[in-house]
């Protein structure tokens, strides 16, 4: 017995769980980290240290995707998850503002926050994905990963541009509000979301099976032994590793070089994700009109959005040369919408992907552990770039006279990145899954003798 395919209220309700994510995790990545920097004179190291730590903690991705893989439903993984990011957001948010009399306490606090941010968001975050895999038939992947991701983008956009525009005059006291509301209209969200989605707990069983479930390490060594898997593994590494180095010194950036205020250097990051969200849009739509057939697809427009996210970021190094003068508003907007191009072509591979075992075999199950490999490897790079380029400013203001030429640095070092990232693009053949049509679409059924989630 197979399970009935997600219609398109089905992806666009997953695509609100998506939203909510969105909408706490920029307050804690962005928002947080320019407080800590800015308002509270802390070195840049900190928030970088804190935020490249809860992806640290998304390593255990992996696991919590084997954990879906072999449970009867995923969407107690999604809840559960959300459940300890709301939770972990708000306790970062008291963090900070205790910081500014016991920074210690307020430091060790944060360290407990920022871990439960990463495992809300790595258990979550997995099982939403391998759920979109597992459900959706190919000749949809594209549009489905636009639209789920867009409506991620639409929540960051509408937290940050409301959050900034309450957090001006900034307290304490009012960031912490804020940060409960988001938290708890997250939670709610997601709760109305999954709910009947994925059907009941015994119509999934009915659909599973109950062949044996191989063990956490031998499926591990399994997925890591496929080339195709490595070497997209490896693209989503360098790719996220050239994003990933912006993304904690931008809002700095704006108040130390443009003089923004803490509600304005939020609102220009809202700029940033609208871009990121027409982007998408383009692309899905694009993919749609061909139903996301063929590895040129994913090809062409990733390489397109890798590179002109590598213009965009050598026009912030030169920004950071001319000052105020330089147009920062529209080169934030043309890096978030050449993100948003490569972005999705990436995911709608990395569905495709996620259903696919070696020689485009399906993967039996496998669409949890594989999603949880290449999010661990997306940790990985967002926890290295993210710190070092921290780190590269803090040390490029040591170095250099003015604190603009340690900015102009770390971001032409990040265009290159993009710069290699779209030549091992240009290596991918796509996934083989994805040449499927939905004519002959089934979602596997322990077709290697192992439990499909």
């Amino acid at each position: 017995m197979t399970r009935k395919p997600l219609g398109w209220v089905g992806i666009v309700r997953l695509g609100l769980v998506q939203s909510a994510l969105g909408s706490i995790v920029v307050l804690t990545t962005s928002t947080l980290n320019r407080v800590m920097a800015v308002e509270l004179a802390l070195p840049v190291m900190l928030p970088a240290a804190l935020v490249a730590w809860h992806y640290v903690v998304q390593l255990s991705r992996p696991r919590w995707g084997h954990g879906s893989d072999m449970g009867q439903r995923r969407t107690p993984w999604i809840v559960g998850g959300m459940g300890v990011l709301a939770l972990g957001a708000l306790l970062a948010t008291n963090a900070t503002a205790i910081m500014a009399s016991s920074p210690a306490v307020g430091i060790i606090l944060a360290l407990i926050a920022f871990s439960m941010i990463g495992g809300g968001v790595g258990a979550a975050g997995t099982s939403l994905l391998a759920l979109l895999a597992t459900r959706v038939v190919p000749a949809r992947r594209p549009a489905a990963a636009a639209i789920t991701w867009i409506m991620m983008i639409v929540g960051i956009v509408i937290t940050a541009g409301v959050a900034g525009a309450l957090l001006d005059p900034f307290s304490m006291q009012r960031l912490a509000m804020i940060a409960s509301g988001i938290a708890f209209i997250a939670f709610t969200v997601t709760l109305v979301a999954v709910m009947g989605v994925e059907g009941t707990a015994e119509a999934v069983a009915v659909a599973t099976g109950t062949e044996p479930r191989p063990s956490f390490g031998v499926v591990l060594r399994e997925t890591l032994a496929d080339p195709q898997a490595r070497r997209f593994g490896i693209f989503v590494f360098v790719s996220m590793l050239a994003y990933s180095a912006q993304d904690l010194i931008l809002e700095p950036f704006a108040g130390l070089v443009f003089g923004m205020t803490p509600g304005q250097s939020t609102q220009m990051s809202s700029v940033q994700h609208g871009g990121v969200l027409l982007g998408m849009i383009l692309v899905g739509a694009a993919g749609g009109m061909i139903g996301g057939r063929g590895s040129g697809w994913m090809r062409g427009w990733t390489v397109l959005g890798c590179a002109g996210s590598a213009v965009a970021l050598f026009g912030l190094a030169m920004a950071a040369e001319a000052g105020p003068g330089w147009p920062i508003r529209q080169t934030v907007f043309a890096l978030g919408f050449f993100n948003g191009i490569f972005a999705v072509a990436a995911i709608g591979s990395m569905m495709g992907l996620a259903g696919a075992g070696q020689d485009g075999q399906t993967s039996g199950g496998r669409e949890g552990i594989r999603m949880g490999v290449w999010g661990a490897a997306q940790a990985i790079a967002f926890a290295a770039g993210g710190f070092f380029g921290a780190v590269g400013v803090d040390v490029g203001r040591q170095v250099f006279a003015e604190t603009s030429t340690a900015f102009l640095t770390v971001f032409a070092v990040e265009g290159l990145l993009f710069i290699v990232s779209a030549g091992i693009a240009l290596t991918i053949g796509g996934a083989a899954a994805a040449t499927r049509t939905s004519k002959n679409f089934t979602p596997p059924v322990g077709d290697t003798g192992h439990v499909q989630a």
